[in-house]
């Protein structure tokens, strides 16, 4: 038995599981940024629990330190030229850890960036002139005299992952995955179900595979996607008299090595196709962090906490806020509709097209503010600029924020 929360905040107990159901895709606005992941991630950065997930990032962890040194206590090192090959070898040495080892392409990236070298320019050049400069660099070319490489243990020996400066904060991604996983544990949370297509009907029970799991994790990040999809929320009625069913979702992202901030973003949607574009979406909103020295404090004493409230907490903020922006008259004919439009950024003819739109989609004229949010996302969706569609979305974000 599922929990379907109703508009006026009361409880119905259904005594069918709230399985595959229609919903209203075309409402709201349109999420890529877990298609990206999804579309960009090899074989071996996908998972299908987050048990696995935190094993193998957990391994990572107790595989890796960080220290702060001197800057002339990294050393590139390429060996003599013997044959062609030997133009291609470059590797590492950090003072007191032992012998030569090999670093990722990321570290060395960050190593020409910290001397102020194009990493580009140097990867055409043969490695023993490639270690003169970075040698030079950190040696010779740096205001700050310390840096804090990050070492990890292989089955094919240590390899130097990261190289930043001494005030990086790092967020472990073992710390990140295990937060989420306490979140997960309480039963609700999960990977998304699929949307067909052919039918409009979400299945929150799909099978979890590797096309369709949002748990990604590589030796640069991690990047999790989870939702609530099987204890909906009714904000409405559909054209045909159902349910308008949305439900909550969250992501986390992480790189310990530098390769981005930590971030968190939660929303509200309504489906996710097969290929991981959220539809539907509504209140989105998104935080992030960047690695300074105050990072992994902030992690903890504020953002993991926020995440878990949000995980716990109940709906009924959302359900009164759908129902503030459907009371909130904007509109008493078609004019003044219109008009309120044009007076938030709109051309006479995309103020017509945005009413034409909602009108079609949703059988009734715009009238109130939650059918002027809808509209404007509506048109937003045939915007094939991003930067474009987001500042249009923004549009409906702010009109409904001024009613709640």
């Amino acid at each position: 038995m599922n929990t379907v929360v109703n508009m006026d905040g009361s409880e119905i107990v259904q005594e069918e599981n709230v399985g595959k159901r229609a919903v209203n895709y075309s409402a709201g606005s349109v999420r890529s940024d877990v298609s990206k992941q999804w579309i960009n991630r090899p074989a071996d950065e996908r998972f299908l629990t987050l048990a696995d997930l935190a094993d193998a990032k957990g391994l990572e962890r107790s595989n890796s330190e960080a220290y702060a040194i001197a800057n002339k206590q990294v050393t590139l090192l390429a060996p003599e030229v013997r044959t062609l090959d030997d133009t291609n070898k470059l590797s590492t040495k950090v003072f007191g850890r032992g012998d030569e080892f090999g670093m990722t392409p990321w570290a060395f990236n960050q190593i020409a960036g910290l001397v102020k070298a194009p990493s580009k320019y140097l990867r055409s050049l043969p490695s023993q002139i490639v270690a003169d400069n970075l040698n030079w660099g950190l040696q010779r070319n740096r205001a700050v005299e310390e840096i804090k490489p990050l070492l990890t243990g292989t089955e094919n020996g240590p390899v130097l992952r990261a190289v930043t400066g001494p005030n990086y904060g790092r967020i472990w991604d073992h710390e990140v995955v295990k937060a989420v996983q306490g979140i997960a544990d309480q039963g609700h949370w999960k990977v998304p179900g699929v949307m067909d297509w052919g039918t409009g009907i979400y299945d929150p029970d799909a099978p979890i595979t590797s096309e369709t799991t949002t748990l990604f994790a590589s030796d640069r990040d991690v990047f999790i996607f989870l939702v609530d999809d099987k204890r909906p929320i009714i904000v409405g009625e559909l054209p045909d008299g159902s349910p308008d069913y949305m439900f909550r979702g969250f992501w986390v992202s992480n790189s310990e090595v530098g390769l981005k901030s930590f971030s968190v973003a939660a929303m509200y949607l309504r489906s996710i196709c097969c290929n991981r574009i959220l539809w539907g979406v509504e209140g989105f909103q998104e935080v992030s962090i960047r690695h300074s020295s105050g990072a992994p404090s902030r992690f903890a004493e504020e953002i993991r906490p926020a995440l878990e409230s949000y995980a716990e907490k109940s709906d009924a903020k959302l359900i009164e806020a759908v129902a503030d922006a459907k009371a909130a008259t904007v509109a008493k004919d078609d004019e003044e509709a219109l008009e309120f439009l044009r007076g938030r950024d709109f051309s006479r003819s995309n103020a017509q097209a945005i009413f034409d739109l909602h009108e079609k989609e949703e059988g009734r004229p715009i009238r109130s503010a939650w059918d002027a949010a809808q509209g404007i996302t509506a048109f937003a969706r045939d915007i094939p600029n991003s930067d474009n569609r987001l500042r249009v979305e923004a549009n409906a974000g702010r009109i409904l924020n001024k009613v709640a």
